[in-house]
């Protein structure tokens, strides 16, 4: 964990060139290398209503009872890390990073907030922000997916080097993508939590989309665990072998079943158990039932 926090410090450090002469050390906290001052910079009180929302936010949603707590922490304590803006028009500012504070500095009432603001173009706003949000891993993920997508496509970048930039492997980061490739009732599933990153991943393994739906359903509506939805999977793209019991006759009935399919030109199975049982004849036409009739009643 403490490796992967470092690769997303020196993420944050190649979107401002200003920090190349101050470096901070490696043991230094990440989520402040968003927000920390730097070499010409200060820490300034803004008021809370010239700030604009952060366009780039990853996050769909905010968790109510986690910004109530945040509110109430800011209300005894103030607001402890600056949360980090951007110069807007008509001397209003645009978040980048620290919306959760921002938002609670308001449900606690605050006047302003403690802010950096950073020249920064359209761009590095959006990879500043994308960064800040999967180095919280608060995100649902749907979520980190589109996060991921966003780099890719906004930038150009590969899975190898959105890896890179975020402290992720690249095979977390291609597993993230795939998820975007799921029909969208299943998305919706996943980012509501009904179903985790584990039930999604079994469910990929699924060729159609169809298949994928109806199977994310069943695991909803059963409430199958990750492990049991696997199984599911493995049971409906290999399906186990049948085992077909072999009849055991008596050799007397055996001979009477085959007397009987000759006289009635008709397939006849007899199940023998025990002296006890049932005679099965199958006929394939209207004129084999007729046929059947007439040799049960004329004889």
């Amino acid at each position: 964990m403490t490796e992967k926090r470092k690769v997303l410090g020196r993420g944050l450090e190649t979107l401002l060139p200003s920090r190349a002469a101050t470096q901070p050390p490696a043991h230094a906290a990440p989520a402040a290398a968003a927000t920390a001052p730097v070499q010409g910079e200060s820490v300034r009180q803004i008021a809370v209503d010239l700030i604009d929302r952060n366009p780039y936010q990853t996050r769909s949603h905010v968790d109510e009872v986690a910004l109530t707590e945040l509110a109430d922490s800011i209300k005894a304590s103030g607001v402890v890390q600056p949360i980090t803006l951007r110069p807007g028009v008509d001397g209003r500012f645009q978040l980048i990073a620290g919306e959760r504070r921002w938002l609670a500095s308001q449900r606690a009432g605050k006047a302003t907030v403690p802010a950096i603001v950073r020249q920064v173009s359209n761009e590095q706003a959006m990879e500043m922000t994308i960064i800040e949000n999967l180095q919280r891993e608060d995100l649902n993920p749907l979520e980190q997916a589109r996060a991921f997508a966003r780099l890719g496509r906004e930038f150009g970048l590969t899975q190898e080097q959105i890896a890179q930039r975020t402290g992720k492997d690249r095979s977390s980061v291609s597993n993230f993508l795939r998820l975007l490739k799921l029909p969208t009732d299943v998305q919706s599933m996943i980012e509501q939590g009904q179903l985790s990153f584990g039930h999604a991943k079994a469910l990929r393994a699924l060729d159609s989309q169809e298949t994928i739906h109806l199977m994310a359903l069943r695991a909803v509506q059963l409430s199958l665990s990750v492990r049991q939805t696997e199984k599911l999977v493995t049971n409906l793209m290999h399906p186990p072998e049948r085992v077909v019991k072999e009849r055991l006759l008596d050799p007397n009935v055996k001979q009477l079943e085959r007397q009987m399919r000759a006289a009635l030109g008709m397939a006849v199975t007899i199940n023998d158990r025990d002296g006890k049982g049932k005679v099965v004849i199958e006929y394939a036409s209207l004129e084999d039932f007729d046929r059947l009739i007439d040799w049960f009643v004329k004889g």
